[in-house]
């Protein structure tokens, strides 16, 4: 399927693994050429060296914090017009709710809500300038059903949830969208991370860990960058224009819900 985005600028965060990689991959795929962030710069530069050559698309590396205003406006710069953004950054660590005082919100915010915020307000005018733009935030399934011991992302993306669905109605008579990407558990470094923290706690083994989880998925296996980047290709697509401010599980099932 030809997503009508050859020759398109896409800004992907967070990109050097993961689910960002798998959206980088994804758009390259399609033909769109990329600016890809991320704070590691021998991961990144192994990233892009490797889209390039998959590829053959062009693809600009900067390592930066994206979540600071100096990693932003770096980004930026080399950015240019943009006329692809998927956002992204890593989780705040987990705990419970007796753990976290204001400086832990103010960071969750910083990173899962402020940021998307900045880069949007940042590049959206020039997306309504050429009427076309594409916006996938990366979020989390716990938009949709909150998870007890991860309550900074919880709150930190509930509130970016909000921001989009108003947001995202006011640029669409521009021939912009915007919408969200909620993974569940994929197989990413933050999944291992969790996995370890259970294994940990519990004093099981990391494998029974994983095992434990993915009996509690109905597909019953976890998520793969891959396919999760693939779901953010077409939202990219010329495909995806009715599709306004959605909130999109890639869970396997996972939330238990009829809507």
């Amino acid at each position: 399927m030809d997503l009508g985005i050859e020759g398109k600028r896409a800004l992907v965060c967070a990109a050097s693994k993961g689910l960002g990689r798998g959206c980088a991959e994804a758009l390259a795929a399609a033909g769109a050429d990329l600016v890809l962030n991320a704070r590691g710069a021998q991961a990144l530069e192994r990233a892009a060296a490797a889209i390039r050559a998959a590829h053959g698309v062009t693809v600009t590396a900067v390592a930066a914090d994206i979540t600071t205003e100096e990693g932003r406006t770096r980004v930026l710069a080399a950015a240019g017009e943009v006329d692809i953004l998927v956002t992204n950054a890593g989780g705040p660590p987990p705990g419970m709710w007796t753990d976290w005082e204001r400086a832990d919100f103010i960071a969750a915010l910083d990173a899962n809500m402020l940021t998307p915020i900045a880069l949007m307000k940042a590049l959206l005018p020039g997306m309504i300038a050429r009427g076309w733009g594409r916006v996938v935030n990366i979020t989390s399934q716990s938009v949709k059903a909150p998870i007890p011991v991860l309550g900074l992302s919880n709150a930190a993306r509930a509130g970016l949830t909000g921001y989009v669905a108003g947001t995202a109605r006011q640029v669409a008579p521009h021939g912009i969208t915007i919408n969200n990407l909620l993974p569940g558990i994929h197989a990413t470094d933050r999944a291992n991370a969790l996995d370890r923290a259970v294994a940990e706690a519990e004093a099981i083994t990391l494998d029974e860990a994983r095992a434990r989880r993915a009996a509690t998925i109905p597909a019953r296996r976890y998520g793969t960058p891959a396919e999760f980047g693939a779901a953010c290709a077409f939202l990219c697509s010329q495909y995806a224009g009715f599709i306004v401010g959605q909130n999109i599980l890639l869970d396997g099932g996972a939330v238990n819900a009829t809507l």
